[in-house]
């Protein structure tokens, strides 16, 4: 008979969560952060979200968050985003205004891009992922996990070309590498399925 896991803990929130960290120089800072959730299960219900620093190095309007469940979007934030390895202790994180969202769209065919467009008000943010690699799924310990505190189970896609567009405007930088499970991905990938247990 199959070994059958099971993780130990409250389930907290599960969902897909792709993200986009751009630079324009490997060695130096990120110059636009994105972190998009479509979340299916939480304390707060479903929702989505995308926080967005278009200065992660100081206090901007460009600093935003566009959601259907700033309850959910906040939390998201406190405890989870805020504990990320990009974005933590980011002046940009503490700055953001939060923007109810009118319209979110998932494109692409998940083989050689993806591509999520989001809505709010007079703001067009168009997030796209090319040069998809080949799915792998992984559980981090939570020694491992960005909290500290939980349990990790994921698929990831990494990725070779990202862009993160807003209003019609490319952002600065690309994808840079990175690691993680022993997998050799970038600063962009994609979490199709992905969800958080507190130890």
């Amino acid at each position: 008979m199959a070994e059958t896991t099971i993780f130990p803990g409250t389930v907290e929130w599960t969902g897909e969560n792709p993200g986009i960290s751009l630079k324009e120089d490997p060695d130096g800072p990120f110059t636009t952060l994105a972190s998009f959730f479509r979340v299916m299960l939480s304390p707060h219900g479903r929702g989505h979200a995308l926080v967005l620093l278009q200065s992660p190095q100081e206090a901007s309007p460009g600093n935003v968050c566009l959601t259907d469940n700033e309850p959910l979007a906040r939390w998201l934030i406190a405890e989870y985003v805020s504990h990320f390895g990009a974005w933590r202790g980011l002046p940009g994180l503490s700055s953001l205004s939060f923007r109810r969202l009118d319209s979110v769209e998932a494109e692409g065919d998940t083989v050689t891009r993806y591509g999520e467009t989001v809505k709010a008000g007079d703001m067009t943010v168009k997030l796209e992922w090319s040069g998809l690699g080949k799915p792998f799924c992984f559980a981090l310990s939570p020694a491992q996990s960005a909290t500290g505190r939980h349990h990790m189970p994921s698929l990831f896609v990494g990725c070779d070309k990202a862009t993160v567009t807003v209003n019609g405007q490319s952002r600065p930088g690309a994808p840079v590498p990175r690691d993680i499970a022993g997998q050799r991905i970038s600063t962009a990938m994609l979490a199709f399925s992905e969800t958080w247990i507190r130890a």
